[in-house]
């Protein structure tokens, strides 16, 4: 009963603290490129030769295009590569509206148009596999295929804090609370070696939990992971697809990755052992030579 008055109490005061932001972030990198697209500045990374078969780079949940950093240098010798901070994440705008993986993909296809990309290999991250396995759904003659790390893409996957956080003024208060609580402990999770767990590494994710409108946003991203009607279209796709997962996963279990390599009828699963939910961190060599054979595969066909 007490702490229900408590929440009772603190809930006028937390429940209408979420703000969105829009415009530039305090400490906004002066190198960073932005484009207008889809109502949200958003910024990228367009490297690699121009001409070249293009790759897209879908980050996870909470994270940023530096996700992929291990990975570009091996990536952009041969491809056009377009990395981006998805709505709501890294330096890109937090506006009020659609954070759905559909709407996510509507936002990365119309930066590929501003770009001039008409048609790329998509790959995907945790969270970030949900939005490749949307575009793909949406708009098939531009997806080429699909290679997804660790994919959190099923309605079974979500917590119960993310299904409390559905409800209205519910959410806003637990995020309001919570959602910047323990990061170091959160980022344990996610990893097998605890050795990249560095202290460097959570100052950064504490400074980003602490930009203008992240936590509106990371709601807005919760309360878009309805996947019940996603998942169940997963079966019709035809692009080719590479699933690489961590063995000791603990936030996105091995289970989804067999059930998705199962679900996609084109897919190849390869598991990577003492690698967590970061396998482009924690196995990086093993993990991007397989992502360089899958792509090189495409341009002998092509």
């Amino acid at each position: 009963m007490i702490r229900l008055l408590a929440v009772s109490f603190v809930f006028p005061i937390a429940g209408g603290c979420l703000a969105f932001h829009q415009g530039p972030l305090p400490g906004e990198p002066g190198d960073a490129t932005f484009a207008q697209v889809e109502g949200a500045r958003v910024r990228y990374v367009d490297a690699g030769p121009r001409d070249a078969p293009a790759v897209v780079l879908l980050h996870g949940f909470a994270s940023s295009i530096e996700t992929w950093l291990p990975l570009l240098p091996a990536l952009e010798r041969d491809h056009r590569v377009l990395a981006l901070d998805l709505k709501g994440f890294g330096w890109t705008d937090r506006p009020e509206g659609d954070y759905s993986p559909e709407a996510q993909a509507r936002l990365v296809f119309a930066l590929m148009d501003a770009r001039g990309i008409r048609r790329a290999a998509v790959v995907g991250h945790s969270w970030g596999a949900s939005v490749a396995l949307a575009m793909a759904l949406a708009a098939p003659e531009r997806v080429e295929r699909i290679a997804l790390y660790d994919g959190w893409v099923y309605e079974e996957q979500l917590p119960t804090f993310f299904h409390w956080s559905r409800a209205s003024g519910i959410g806003e208060l637990l995020f309001a609370l919570y959602y910047d609580q323990r990061p170091d402990e959160k980022l344990e999770l996610a990893f097998y070696d605890r050795r990249y767990v560095t202290e460097e590494l959570v100052e950064a994710v504490e400074r980003a939990l602490e930009r203008p409108g992240t936590k509106a946003a990371a709601l807005a991203a919760v309360r878009g992971q309805r996947f019940v009607e996603l998942q169940a279209r997963y079966r019709e796709l035809e692009q080719p697809a590479l699933i690489l997962w961590g063995r000791e996963d603990r936030v996105s279990p091995l289970s989804f990755g067999e059930r998705l390599s199962k679900e996609l009828p084109h897919a190849r699963l390869v598991v990577f052992p003492q690698c967590g939910h970061f396998p482009m961190i924690e196995a990086a060599a093993p993990s991007t030579r397989e992502l360089l054979d899958f792509l090189a595969a495409a341009e002998a066909r092509r």
